[in-house]
């Protein structure tokens, strides 16, 4: 048996989180509510939400030796997480500036700090860590080489789930596509990845089969509020989502991807692991913050 159902390779940063009525505009300030400091990066938040769901999870990322990497691996041991792949080093930690306004949606500009000195290298020292998962989640708050390295490490019977956020400059490469079990995309990143002069259409099932055309073996278009599409070569299923009212959408992608790991590892297909991760993302979206938002397994909602 394998020791963990879901190890998360990928960014751990100190969320700053300011609200306002509206985010401005370019060259416009505004008021906004007190700083709030949340633990939070892409990579810490799916293996919160995975943990507090039941999953087995460890996590492989940087953070610094300061005070706001002090608070995340006291986060994500609270939440059951193996912080024993967390390096420790003397950049600071990675840092998100996050606006959200009154209707919660947010906005997010990242400094990587510690996340940009998690290398192959490093990947490679943690060969066994990789070996012990069901399932490894990635994301692209991390080098993208990094990444390639994860996907060349990984043991064939390991399932990869890669949510490539921020969308990258340059094409993702093909063996990270081709290991790609689902890659999850929002809306925007299914645009970005596909480029305008792809001609692939304006609806979820037509990015979803433009995006498999390029090599991975299953894709989740997630789509906020009307839920998800989950799709693979066999056909797409629409998974709509339980309505909620949404206080704060900061880290409800990392909820629904971090509840989608934990499920496929489990054994879900596809359909049945999106079916669940919607509810998760849909409850999370409830409470203000990232981690602190994410549900235990008793909390999300009957399906």
């Amino acid at each position: 048996m394998r020791e963990f159902d879901l190890v998360v390779v990928g960014s751990a940063n100190a969320d700053l989180v300011v609200g306002v009525e509206r985010r401005p505009a370019a060259g416009e300030t505004v008021l906004g509510s007190d700083l709030v400091v949340h633990p939070g990066g892409k990579g810490a938040n799916q293996a919160v939400a995975a943990a507090r769901l039941g999953a087995r999870t460890a996590l492989l990322a940087r953070v610094g030796d300061d005070a706001y990497g002090r608070m995340l691996l006291d986060g994500q041991r609270a939440a059951g997480v193996d912080t024993s792949g967390v390096l420790v080093g003397r950049v600071p930690t990675g840092v998100a500036l996050i606006t959200v306004d009154s209707s919660g949606d947010n906005g997010i500009v990242v400094s990587p700090g510690a996340n940009a000195r998690l290398t192959p290298a490093d990947v490679r020292a943690a060969s066994g860590l990789l070996a012990a998962a069901r399932v490894v989640s990635l994301q692209l708050e991390i080098p993208l080489e990094t990444v390639a390295e994860v996907v060349r490490a990984v043991p064939p019977i390991t399932r990869v789930v890669l949510n490539p956020s921020p969308v990258p400059p340059t094409e993702l490469p093909a063996e990270v596509l081709a290991a790609c079990d689902p890659l999850v995309v929002n809306e925007h990143e299914a645009r970005v990845l596909l480029g305008e002069s792809r001609g692939v259409g304006d609806t979820p099932g037509e990015w979803a089969a433009a995006l498999l055309a390029l090599g991975p073996r299953s894709v989740v278009v997630t789509l906020g509020a009307a839920g998800a599409l989950a799709a693979d070569r066999q056909g797409a299923v629409l998974v709509p989502s339980p309505r909620v009212t949404a206080v704060d959408t900061t880290g409800a992608g990392d909820a629904f991807t971090g509840a989608l790991g934990h499920r496929l590892a489990a054994g879900d297909d596809l359909p049945t692991a999106v079916r669940y991760a919607v509810r998760v993302g849909a409850a999370s979206v409830t409470r203000r913050g990232a981690q602190d938002s994410y549900p235990t397994a008793a909390e999300v909602p009957a399906g």
